[in-house]
C-alpha cells in the first residue's frame, strides 16, 4: 500500500481507537480514517458501570484519546456517524448520509450491544441497559436516595450496577434466572463470597428469578416473576449479557458464528479486512478453540495487533484473557480461560482474599481467579498470567500453600 493507501476503521471505541493510534504509531503514513456512531469523542466503558454513576464531583466520560492527540497523529474522526453497508468488490464503506469512503484494508470494530429480555414490556415502563455513557447519565439521573432500583441479571455488568446504585442510596434488588450468582464466569465457592459482600452492603439477591413479564403499576415499573413474585422499582436495569454486532460483516458476506469468523492473525474470511474485540471470534492456540472475548484489555490489545498485522506483521494473536470487575472496594479478575467442570485448587490469603487456580488434564495451568484486597489479588493474578503464557505446570500443593512465594514458581 502507497502512502495514499486508506485504512478505514469502523467503530470508535476501546478496538477501534487502539487500532487507530497503533497505526500511526507502527509507521502507517497514509490515510486513517476512524468512524464512531456516537457524537463524542472516544472513552473508556468500565467506568460507565462505576465512577460515572457514583462519582459526585465530576461524571465526564474518561477519554481514549483527545482531539488534539487524533489531530497530532492525523487521524480523521468521523463522529456521531453511521455505515449503512460495505461493497468488498469496489473497496467502499458506504455511510447513511449517502457518503462513501474508499478503502485498501478495513477494519471492523463494532464491539456488541446488550442482550434484550425476550418477555413483553409494556410501553412506558422505566427499562434501562448500560452500554453507552448516554444510558449511563440517565440511569445516574434516578438512581438516588430512596430510589427502589430492579437489576435483572447477576453477571458483572448488573453486579457492578447494583453495587453502584446502592452506593448512591437506592434500594437495590437483584433478580437472576440462574441458581447462583456469575454461573458463566467464576466458580461456586467464590460467586457465594461475592454475593456476601453485596447483601452486606444491602443489595437484595435472589436467585431462580425467572422474570414474566414487566408491567407498570400505579405509574411506576412492575417486575413480575414466574412464581406469581413481583417488584415495582423507579427503575429496571437489565443485564443480561451482551449480542455482538455482526449485522455489517455479515451483510457483506464475511464469515460469522458467534462474532465475526477470524484467523489467528485477526483477518476475516477477506484478507483485506480484519476484526477486533467484543465482534469477533478467534482461535486461541492456548486453549485449541474458537473464543469471543468481552473485555476492555482484549479489545485494546487486539486493536493494536489487528493494526500490526494490517500493516503485514502477519504474528498470531495468543494474548491470555484478562478480566477484572470492581466490586465496592474490591476486586475480582479472571486470568485465562476456566475449563469446564474444572476443580480449582484454592489458595487463601486470609483477610486479604483467595485465588482458584485450574489446571488441565497433565497438570498445565490454564486459568487463574482472584477476589479480595487489589494489591494482593493483582500480584498473584499477573504471576498466574506469566505461567499461563510460558505453559507452565506448577505443582497444586505449591499453588495451594499461601506461604509458597507464587514468583518462585516462574521458573
Amino acid at each position: 500500500m502507497s502512502d495514499q493507501s486508506t485504512i478505514v476503521i469502523v467503530g470508535a471505541g476501546e478496538a477501534g481507537t487502539a487500532a487507530a493510534v497503533a497505526l500511526r504509531e507502527g509507521g502507517w503514513r497514509g490515510i486513517v480514517v476512524l468512524i464512531g456512531n456516537e457524537t463524542m469523542l472516544p472513552y473508556e466503558r468500565p467506568p460507565l458501570s462505576k465512577a460515572i454513576l457514583i462519582d459526585e464531583a465530576s461524571h465526564e466520560p474518561k477519554l481514549i484519546v483527545t482531539s488534539q492527540r487524533l489531530a497530532e497523529l492525523k487521524i480523521d474522526y468521523l463522529q456521531g456517524n453511521e455505515v449503512a453497508s460495505i461493497d468488498r468488490g469496489n473497496k467502499l464503506v458506504a455511510l447513511s448520509n449517502g457518503s462513501r469512503i474508499p478503502y485498501h484494508r478495513l477494519l471492523l470494530a463494532t464491539g456488541a450491544r446488550p442482550r434484550k429480555l425476550s418477555v413483553p414490556i409494556a410501553e412506558g415502563a422505566r427499562v434501562a441497559t448500560l452500554r453507552t455513557y448516554d444510558d449511563a447519565m440517565r440511569i445516574r439521573q434516578v438512581t438516588g436516595q430512596g430510589c427502589d432500583v430492579v437489576v435483572i441479571g447477576g453477571g458483572f455488568i448488573g453486579l457492578e450496577v447494583a453495587a453502584s446504585a446502592v452506593s448512591r442510596g437506592a434500594s437495590v434488588t437483584v433478580l437472576e434466572a440462574g441458581p447462583r450468582l456469575l454461573t458463566r464466569s467464576v466458580p461456586a465457592s467464590m460467586a457465594e463470597l461475592i454475593r456476601a459482600k453485596h447483601e452486606r452492603s444491602g443489595v437484595r439477591i435472589e436467585t431462580g428469578a425467572i422474570v414474566e413479564r414487566i408491567g407498570i403499576s400505579e405509574g411506576r415499573t412492575k417486575v413480575v416473576i414466574a412464581d406469581g413474585r413481583s417488584h415495582v422499582a423507579d427503575l429496571v436495569i437489565v443485564g443480561v449479557g451482551a449480542t455482538p454486532n455482526v449485522e455489517l460483516a455479515q451483510a457483506a458476506g464475511l464469515a460469522v458464528d458467534n462474532g465475526i469468523v477470524l484467523d489467528e492473525t485477526l483477518a476475516t474470511s477477506d484478507p483485506d479486512v480484519f476484526a477486533a474485540g467484543d465482534c469477533c471470534s478467534f482461535p486461541h492456540r492456548l486453549y485449541d478453540k474458537r473464543v469471543r472475548l468481552e473485555a476492555w484489555r482484549n479489545a485494546q490489545r487486539q486493536g493494536a495487533a489487528a493494526a500490526a498485522n494490517m500493516l503485514g506483521e502477519n504474528r498470531p494473536y495468543q494474548d491470555v484473557p484478562w478480566f477484572w470487575s470492581d466490586q465496592y472496594d474490591e476486586t475480582l479478575q479472571i486470568v485465562g480461560i476456566c475449563p469446564e467442570g474444572g476443580i480449582p485448587v484454592t489458595r487463601h490469603l486470609g483477610a486479604r482474599g483467595q485465588i482458584l487456580f485450574y489446571l488441565a488434564t497433565g497438570g498445565r495451568l490454564v486459568a487463574a481467579c482472584g477476589f479480595g484486597s487489589l494489591g494482593p489479588v493483582a500480584r498473584e493474578i499477573r504471576f498466574a498470567e506469566i505461567m499461563i503464557g510460558r505453559r507452565l505446570s506448577p505443582k497444586a500443593e505449591a499453588l495451594a500453600d499461601p506461604e509458597m512465594n507464587i514468583k518462585k514458581l516462574l521458573g
